[in-house]
């Protein structure tokens, strides 16, 4: 880590950041597809996309559910996104035979893509604004947790009649913290097959010394096919492959799903982030890091069992580090509460909006609440006191067995018809769980609740470990489940309560033993949030009425519009340029002698002399980007794909609370450098010919030699 902390700290202490009316800065924004930023595109890069080329870029990118991004590159269902992305499916394919993690894959031919196992891809195919019909049923004087289910029934019958009536995944989405609610209806794609992926020392190279930082020379990319009714997806709109790339200070957009981002936070909420939060997290973090990479020393088999797990703990370990140095920062939160002070006068000020200072001091109450009961809320609803996925589908299949006897609209949310197919794809899925492996996990877990819960004497800890040691425990639901076994899922997911009661599988049974608890605990949870939920939907109204500002929502894993310009930065005095080539990538493995995690694999020496070395590899540009943009397509003025989002170099850690385009800088992979690395070093010539739209579809397919 390269003076991450300093580094983020300082880049925060500079940012002109947070006003009350949360204008955007510079190139900031993850905008919506149904409100984009023309005016401000018009007025600074003189270019106004019209409705065709929004509607034709929205349904060319796709959302992956396991947290990243994507997009169409062919009519005939080819899909590109990150490695990283890709990692989940590679790992669950591969086995002590065939590591498609470490070797990377080529199928020959469409017979030869492989099933991923267990992934959902949706496109976003319309919006539709429903606030009014969602706040109509809070009422004056509700409660909390009349409120909460109000809400919550009037959700899941907006999803049932849309989904029934269009077929699509229908999701109601909270925007603003609850000023605004969004019906998003999505075309899902489940028989996705894995086509290519290059090896992870190509796609990762530099590993953990070099994520985050820039310059950056990752060939991240992986590529599926969507199938439908058995052959590949027919698609109207798809990215055209940009052969140019992409010039120095040209406007560049990025079309994906940032995930989670705070920059509406207020001042008690971020203050509970950097004192419990975070830190919390970060423990847990570096423990587990240093079980796994123990467990992963021990041979081979284990090393490539935990890679995945590894790699996430890195990757979220690092990223908040950086983000808690920014809220170190004394005057990034000194701001903050400015800018509060500012909108709160304002409000004041004015007849129509006195009172609004109690939605501020609702917040930090609620918050307060929340902080109160963080511990046992993430043990045990969250999970985190059993880290297993076996805990995960057991818990699954009692709520429900609970759950689906209730009206729709008194559904837990996951359980509502509107998710019954994404539910089940996950609960029967076939991926591979390793018993030795989760025993080692839910040990420890175990482990780490007692320590929370203050020790075994405590009533809670008694129930759950029944009289054993936390080890003993592990391994007594680990080998007395059935739940590995996916018919055997299939067949308690149509049983009553009662039927899988008498079942009498252990992991099972601890399951239903805290579930009332755990319910307790999230029902708490939820009635806090609908505090949050109103006391935001005020401030939001008044500071959307007040300031009559053009503005976008924090991040909710929905697919957003960034744009930017590509375009180096400076960094200690040193000038960085916005792009890195294929030469760089050989130079930096020399530099580091070639040793881990610096490098490169056997087969980029072997066609070293077939490459062009001077083709761009990498490249920045201050596109406003986070966390489940990876993936995402970076395209130009004419809609053409230049390049792929992989990451944000280390300034941009804090963009979840702020965002500056002084250093702060979206990473990507460069067109060029794909299909030069395609077709020169993993022979791929039929792949790229699709990809440059040389051929109506994919034939034959040379393996990876």
């Amino acid at each position: 880590m390269r003076n991450t902390l300093r580094t983020a700290g300082t880049f925060l202490a500079t940012v002109l950041l947070l006003n009350a009316i949360h204008n955007a800065q510079g190139d900031e924004g993850m905008w919506l597809f149904n409100d984009p930023p023309l005016q401000i595109l018009k007025e600074r890069y003189q270019f106004e996309p019209d409705a065709s080329w929004l509607e034709h870029l929205q349904k060319s990118s796709i959302r992956f559910d396991n947290g990243g991004s994507g997009s169409f590159v062919s009519a005939n269902g080819l899909i590109l996104t990150n490695h990283h992305i890709g990692f989940d499916t590679l790992q669950k394919l591969s086995d002590a035979k065939h590591n498609y993690v470490k070797d990377g894959f080529l199928a020959r031919t469409q017979a030869e893509e492989k099933p991923a196992l267990d992934l959902e891809l949706n496109v976003l195919m319309s919006i539709e604004d429903v606030t009014t019909r969602v706040n109509a049923v809070i009422k004056p004087g509700m409660t909390p947790e009349k409120a909460y289910q109000a809400r919550r029934a009037v959700m899941a019958d907006i999803e049932k009649e849309s989904q029934d009536k269009t077929g699509l995944r229908s999701d109601v989405i909270e925007l603003y913290g609850g000023a605004k609610f969004h019906l998003y209806r999505y075309k899902r794609y489940t028989d996705v097959r894995l086509v290519f992926a290059p090896e992870q020392q190509a796609a990762f190279f530099g590993g953990d010394p070099d994520n985050f930082e820039y310059p950056r020379y990752n060939l991240d990319v992986c590529f599926f096919r969507a199938y439908e009714n058995g052959a590949p997806a027919k698609i109207e709109h798809y990215l055209k492959w940009s052969t140019q790339g992409v010039a120095e200070n040209e406007l560049v957009f990025v079309s994906g799903n940032p995930g989670h981002s705070n920059r509406q936070f207020t001042t008690a909420q971020l203050e509970s982030m950097r004192d419990k939060q975070i830190p919390r997290s970060l423990q847990r973090l570096y423990r587990k890091e240093d079980l796994l990479t123990s467990w992963g020393a021990r041979g081979d088999e284990n090393e490539r069992r935990v890679k995945k797990d590894l790699f996430s703990i890195a990757n979220s370990r690092k990223a908040l580090l950086g983000r808690l140095a920014g809220l170190m920062d004394p005057e990034f939160l000194s701001q903050k509460a400015h800018a509060e002070d500012e909108l709160r006068k304002a409000a004041e000020a004015n007849p129509a909006y006195t009172g609004l200072k109690d939605a501020w001091a609702q917040i930090q109450t609620s918050q307060q609440k929340l902080d109160q009961q963080v511990v046992p809320i993430s043990l045990l609803e969250w999970g985190k006191g059993f880290d297993t996925p076996l805990f995960e589908i057991a818990r699954t299949l009692v709520r429900h067995a609970d759950e689906k006897i209730k009206p729709n609209g008194q559904r837990l949310p996951e359980f509502r018809d509107s998710n019954r197919d994404s539910l089940e794809l996950g609960l029967f899925s076939d991926a591979p769980i390793y018993n030795d492996l989760e025993t080692l996990k839910l040990s420890d877990a175990l482990t780490w609740l007692t320590i929370e819960y203050g020790g075994p004497g405590n009533p809670i800890v008694k129930q759950l470990l029944a009289g054993k040691s936390p080890h003993e425990r592990a391994v007594e639901l680990i080998s007395g489940t059935r739940l590995a076994d996916v018919a055997f899922r299939k067949k308690l997911y149509a049983l009553s309560p009662e039927e899988i009661a008498a079942t009498h599988d252990p992991m099972i049974e601890l399951a239903r033993t805290i579930d009332s608890e755990a319910r307790r605990l999230r029902k708490y949870e939820e009635e806090q949030a609908e505090v949050q939920t109103q006391a935001y939907g005020k401030i939001n109204a008044a500071r959307f009425a007040l300031e009559k500002t053009h503005s976008y929502p924090d991040a909710t894993f929905t697919l957003r519009l960034a744009f930017g310009t590509a375009r180096g930065y400076q960094q200690d005095g040193e000038n960085i340029p916005y792009e890195t080539t294929i030469a760089g990538f050989y130079q930096r493995a020399e530099q580091h002698h070639n040793q881990p995690p610096f490098d490169l694999p056997s087969r980029w020496f072997a066609r070293k002399d077939r490459l062009n070395l001077s083709t761009p590899f990498n490249f920045v540009s201050t596109a406003d980007i986070i966390g489940g943009n990876s993936g995402s397509p970076v395209v130009n003025r004419a809609g053409e794909f230049v390049g792929i989002i992989f990451d944000g170099n280390i300034q941009s850690l804090v963009v979840g609370f702020a965002y500056s385009d002084k250093q702060s800088r979206a990473v990507s992979v460069c067109s060029q450098g794909i299909v030069e690395a395609l077709k020169n070093v993993y022979d791929a010539t039929e792949l790229t010919d699709e990809l440059l739209g040389n051929v109506a579809a994919p034939n034959q397919m040379t393996r990876v030699r």
